[in-house]
């Protein structure tokens, strides 16, 4: 006998789950749920996953701000959630405004606050609810936009999300058996209107899309194989030939090698979140010169070895910020502890030439490196164990200052910069 519809789908999710671990004993899952059917259903499907392991769920309602309805929407999903036994928590964006580039900047102001949430709750794996339809979509825009190969195969089940492990265990799932997974379980859900904007590319390929997403899935499968495949040779690449360091910037072997391997180490060293065009990108890493790319230089490491020394390009550095715990500064720095009211997090610049010449970096390093600033006067520079006397008898602020760039290389160690001891 075939097992129930809902059995069935419970069993395709164990499957996807086993392929995303490892997981901790007593797991905690977050998912995002955006209050529709697919995130709604994954909330479910994580829940009874994670309480048989002695885990739990933790929904994460992102409400944007921007349609009247949304703060209402928010709680009734709320109370979907808490009537299924899933603790939820509600994140409302403050600084959203309609206009140019409004899905891009949503996308981006969701997913960082997701990932704080996360890191709040001591949560390492975030659960979204993209299903095989999505997938197919995806597949399509990429191939209207003459995407590469790695576009090709379309969002992967398993990412990395600052500090979290972004997971789509639903990417073979079709969407109907996950409203029939609710409508068994007698909950709604709430529709969103901008599903069927026709002014957005995505639902007008819906259509489309959804007369093929199986095939169009199983070739993003295919397609991710290869991706797979290729990652593993360019974290092998970088292994052996490059090494990161926790102030910021990394040292590269003589010789040619992979665009990807490249890609990569420019994409940790400038925190961007997309790789660097692939023309400029593919002379450089058939022959290394010295160059700019993507707001990091490419220069003779000198002292500090053989090869090459890849830095941030000093004025494509970000100007100074409120420091606060979480802040990714840069797109590279993260702060944590607690850093007093009024203190910001900028580059070293000038200033870096009159400070102590600690573990020999050239220059070119140090003037892009962060320091604790009050105003004009330098307070602190984590990474070379710098501090300067307390103000007015103040106490030292107790801050953290780790390399985490938006895009971590495999295997690569981040090493925090602590404060020096007092006393």
């Amino acid at each position: 006998m075939a097992p129930a519809p809902a059995e069935a789908l419970a069993a395709a999710f164990e499957a996807a789950m086993a392929q995303l671990g490892p997981f901790e004993p007593a797991p905690l899952l977050a998912v995002a749920v955006s209050g529709g059917a697919d995130s709604l259903a994954t909330a479910l499907l994580a829940e009874a996953w994670a309480r048989r392991r002695g885990g739990q769920v933790l929904g994460l309602i992102v409400d944007h701000g921007l349609r009247a309805e949304a703060a209402a929407e928010a709680a009734l999903t709320h109370d979907r959630l808490a009537a299924c036994g899933i603790a939820a928590q509600v994140l409302a964006l403050q600084d959203l405004r309609h206009g140019p580039g409004l899905a891009e900047r949503a996308r981006a102001a969701r997913y960082a606050a997701l990932e704080s949430a996360c890191a709040a709750a001591g949560c390492l794996h975030l659960l979204t609810g993209h299903h095989r339809l999505d997938q197919a979509e995806t597949v399509m825009i990429r191939a209207l936009g003459h995407s590469g190969n790695a576009g090709l195969a379309g969002m992967p089940a398993l990412a990395t999300l600052g500090r979290v492990r972004l997971l789509r265990p639903l990417l073979g799932i079709a969407p109907a058996r996950l409203r029939d997974l609710l409508r068994d379980a007698g909950l709604g859900w709430v529709e969103d209107p901008s599903n069927g904007n026709p002014a957005a590319l995505r639902a007008r390929l819906r259509g489309a899309a959804r007369g093929a997403e199986a095939d169009l899935a199983a070739a993003a499968c295919r397609a991710g194989s290869a991706r797979a495949d290729l990652e593993r040779a360019v974290a092998a690449e970088l292994a052996e030939r490059a090494s990161l360091r926790p102030e910021g910037f990394a040292l590269l072997s003589p010789g040619r090698l992979r665009p990807e391997t490249l890609a990569a180490l420019i994409q940790a060293v400038g925190g961007a979140e997309f790789p660097p065009a692939s023309a400029p990108l593919l002379a450089l890493a058939a022959c290394p010169r010295p160059g700019t790319l993507a707001g990091v230089r490419l220069l003779p490491a000198g002292r500090l070895g053989p090869g090459w020394l890849l830095v941030r390009e000093e004025r494509a550095v970000a100007g100074p910020s409120p420091a606060r715990a979480g802040l990714l500064w840069d797109g590279r720095f993260r702060i944590s502890g607690t850093p007093p009211a009024g203190l910001q997090i900028g580059a070293l610049g000038a200033m870096a030439a009159r400070l102590p010449a600690t573990g020999g970096l050239p220059s070119v390093v140090r003037r892009t490196m962060p320091g604790l600033w009050d105003g004009k006067f330098l307070v602190t520079v984590p990474h070379l164990l710098y501090r300067a006397a307390p103000i007015s008898g103040a106490e030292a602020p107790s801050v953290c200052v780790s390399f985490e760039p938006r895009r971590p290389l495999a295997g690569a160690p981040f090493c925090p910069a602590l404060l020096p001891p007092t006393g």
